[in-house]
């Protein structure tokens, strides 16, 4: 059984100098069912996993980012352009766009959406999102030429692209980065090996608490806390360059000795981001 044996994180952590303000609120938009046997190796057929679709907001002072974007209104229509073997059950909740008008959010405050990459489950919710995509060169070429940017090419259509360089230098063992804000606050780092460009976004709250938000190196926390890679077949479906997922994940489990590993599809690795408030104050919108 393939496994990656967690250890520590040992050396000094970046510095970071969040601003008062910068938050992390989740947005679960719903759910698709997978099957343990599908997502971590060893995993048991009769085990369903319910696969989080969600997005996480980071504020700033300077300007909020959604990392990722959920499931949207036509999410449907978007489970329908996939492989017949990529389908799933799936349960629509509210898309990130209902969320954020309920609780009288500005999206004015809105710099876009961070894409951590293009696969489906992560850019649905961008047909109803309509604001920038964030997006690095390398993840841009996968998603135009890719089978599994079809979605991306669909619901990124007339929406702004905001293409940024990761030209900053290696990152907790990743090696290329961009600090978004200059502050440490929020900063992305080259994971590539699931798609092209796909990335990990850490982010530094004010209190000190880190998250790393790691996309789709594993799917769930069990990659994280056992080492366990995916099934055979489904790293070869699924990854682009099955190497570098497992060095990313090596790193990633042993960065959760010191900060929250949050794998995209995992519900309980949200758990300790607050949900969005009911009603944002004015002052706070």
């Amino acid at each position: 059984m393939p496994t990656i044996e967690p250890t520590p994180w040992v050396d000094p952590l970046p510095a970071a100098a969040p601003p008062a303000g910068v938050a992390t609120y989740r947005l679960p938009t719903g759910t698709y069912v997978t099957r343990a046997a599908l997502a971590v190796t060893g995993g048991a057929w009769r085990d369903k996993r319910h696969f989080a679709a969600t997005s996480v907001l980071v504020r700033h002072p300077r300007g909020d980012l959604l990392i990722d974007a959920g499931f949207g209104a036509r999410v449907a229509d978007h489970v329908r352009m996939l492989n017949r073997m990529e389908r799933a059950p799936f349960t629509l909740g509210r898309t990130v766009a209902q969320q954020l008008d309920d609780s009288g959010y500005d999206r004015s405050r809105l710099l876009g959406v961070l894409l951590t990459h293009v696969h489906w489950d992560h850019v649905s919710g961008l047909d109803s999102l309509r604001v920038p995509v964030w997006i690095n060169r390398e993840e841009a070429q996968y998603a135009a030429t890719d089978a599994h940017g079809a979605v991306y090419r669909a619901v990124s259509a007339g929406l702004p692209i905001h293409e940024y360089a990761l030209d900053g230098p290696e990152y907790l063992g990743f090696s290329r980065s961009l600090d978004i804000h200059g502050d440490g606050s929020v900063v992305v780092a080259l994971a590539g090996g699931h798609t092209s460009g796909s990335v990990v976004v850490f982010v530094t709250l004010p209190d000190g608490q880190r998250y790393g938000f790691i996309g789709d190196l594993t799917w769930q926390l069990d990659g994280v806390t056992r080492g366990l890679e995916r099934p055979w077949l489904l790293r070869r479906m699924a990854d682009v360059d099955a190497d570098a997922v497992r060095s990313g994940l090596r790193r990633s489990s042993a960065l959760s000795s010191v900060m929250r590993i949050v794998p995209s599809h995992d519900l309980a690795a949200y758990e300790s981001i607050p949900p969005l408030p009911a009603r944002f104050a004015p002052a706070d919108a």
